[in-house]
């Protein structure tokens, strides 16, 4: 006998019966139909939402934009994408430009596999277009700023193989062609990773912005202050007076100090001059042809500037110190060195780490947010599934023997059984709880005396007293000394240990 269409036979001989499987399988509906209700979607940071209608006629349905989307987001797809953009950026390497418009057969085949590349890019633009749209909605083609870029460099190749194929005259096609170099820049549309690490960058370039301040501050005052030391004092040498000669064939600053260069008959350091004179000469316009002085405001920031950059700083040390005496000019490069180079340019670093850390985090609370939902659809998948087990146990028939089956225990391997008995044996031993109640009580102490302060502060002063130690030793030191550092260094190996 049958209820509603439904078979339960052994329930269907009484009205009571009927109405208790009425109400059971009424209350069993409703999980049921939650169950098989499509499961809702999850909010994925990498999906476009995608508008009903691209390019104002193909809708999600139209078969030739569902296509389209397939082939965009099957990832071999995105695979063979970014292989192009890497042999053309080999291609690009390889190209050896000649003048006067001539080439060779390696420029020639290049040339030939050129259009391959632009048809491959024209075909991914395309199908992006058709799969997203082009400019007019959200998610459209054009809304992404990588895409704007992947767009113009493709746009850029059309036209420079039309007016290539054309030859037009008086229009030169190689301008439009040197924007082929931005083509590697594609791999940033492609590999996410690198995405992250240019808008990092992007986003550090107002805090960069300030650091550069800094450092046009420090280089400015800096500036001001060899103004007013060095102006003037980097054009002497040494000169023949009579004949105007350079006395050396890469002449040095040189002055009338007492630590100063002097001049003699081969041009070197002397202390009263013989035959050469230090003297200004207009044959000689200073070091590095007159680049590196102080003279005016201009040429000191861009000697400030080198010195900051570390690129021959000393040379130019050297050459105020020939100029002025080695006394104090010192301080004001050392001074320089330490505060613009090793701090305010190190600020750079300090504010790309930050953004590279702010990054890091919105990515792992990304990641967060989606297991989050995956595991808020999965604890309502499993709550659907238990409320169906739930009232399926109501109307589900007793077992003949009316007893639940117990599941049977794992047994315990042979190994298993040996460890256990050899570990009854050595616990029921006397000498092994004599051993382990000692080795427990030593373990305990010293734990306690490592984590004390006393031993803390008794290793820093060893490790202070062994640093001065090490820095006593010198050539020519006395026997006694080496006698003690030998046997303070045997102690201290047994201390180590």
């Amino acid at each position: 006998m049958t209820l509603n269409g439904d078979p339960f036979p052994a329930y269907s001989d009484g009205g009571g019966s009927n109405d208790q499987l009425q109400a059971a399988v009424q209350a069993n509906q409703d999980p049921t139909k939650k169950r098989q209700q499509p499961r809702k979607p999850l909010r994925q940071s990498n999906i476009v939402e995608r508008n009903e209608r691209s390019l104002l006629c193909l809708t999600l349905q139209n078969p030739i934009r569902k296509a389209c989307i397939s082939i965009v987001e099957w990832r071999p797809f995105e695979y063979l994408i970014l292989t192009m953009i890497c042999c053309n950026c080999i291609a690009l390497a390889v190209y050896q430009p000649y003048p006067a418009q001539d080439s060779d057969t390696k420029n020639t085949i290049l040339e030939q596999i050129e259009y391959l590349f632009i048809v491959v890019f024209t075909v991914e633009c395309v199908l992006k277009v058709i799969a997203l749209g082009f400019l007019l909605h959200t998610g459209a083609y054009l809304r992404n700023a990588w895409n704007i870029l992947d767009f113009i460099i493709v746009v850029i190749g059309l036209v420079s193989t039309v007016l290539s194929r054309m030859n037009i005259q008086g229009f030169d096609v190689k301008a439009l062609r040197a924007f082929r170099v931005l083509r590697p820049l594609r791999l940033v549309s492609g590999v996410p990773s690198l995405q992250v690490v240019l808008n990092a960058i992007l986003r550090a370039m107002v805090p960069l912005l300030h650091i550069a301040l800094l450092v046009m501050f420090v280089i400015i005052i800096y500036a001001i202050i060899g103004l007013e030391l060095f102006c003037g004092k980097l054009h002497s040498t040494c000169v023949d007076p009579a004949t105007g000669q350079l006395s050396q064939r890469e002449p040095s600053p040189c002055g009338f100090a007492a630590s100063a260069y002097h001049c003699d008959v081969t041009g070197h350091m002397a202390n009263m001059g013989v035959k050469w004179q230090c003297q200004s000469n207009t044959s000689w316009m200073g070091p590095n042809n007159g680049i590196t002085n102080f003279d005016n405001f201009g040429l000191a920031m861009l000697t400030v500037f080198q010195c900051v950059s570390l690129e021959g700083w000393t040379d130019v040390m050297y050459w105020v110190n020939d100029a002025v005496g080695r006394e104090w000019p010192w301080i004001y490069f050392v001074t320089l060195v330490i505060l613009g180079s090793f701090f305010v340019l190190n600020l750079v670093l300090g504010v790309l780490s930050g953004e590279f850390s702010k990054e890091r985090e919105k990515a792992r609370a990304r990641g967060l947010f989606q297991k989050f939902r995956e595991k808020q659809q999965l604890e309502e998948d499993v709550k659907g599934y238990m409320d169906w087990i739930t009232q399926a146990e109501d109307i589900e028939p007793v077992n003949d023997d009316g007893e639940d089956e117990q599941p049977n225990g794992e047994e315990l391997d042979e190994e298993g059984e040996e460890k256990q008995e050899i570990t009854a044996r050595l616990c029921g031993s006397v000498r092994w709880k004599r051993f382990h109640t000692w080795n427990r009580r030593s373990r305990r102490g010293c734990r306690k005396l490592v984590k004390s302060q006393t031993f803390y502060w008794l290793v820093i002063v060893l490790v202070l007293l062994n640093t001065l130690v090490l820095t006593s030793e010198h050539y020519g030191q006395q026997l006694w000394l080496d006698n003690f550092q030998t046997l303070w260094d045997r102690d201290k190996l047994c201390t180590k240990f």
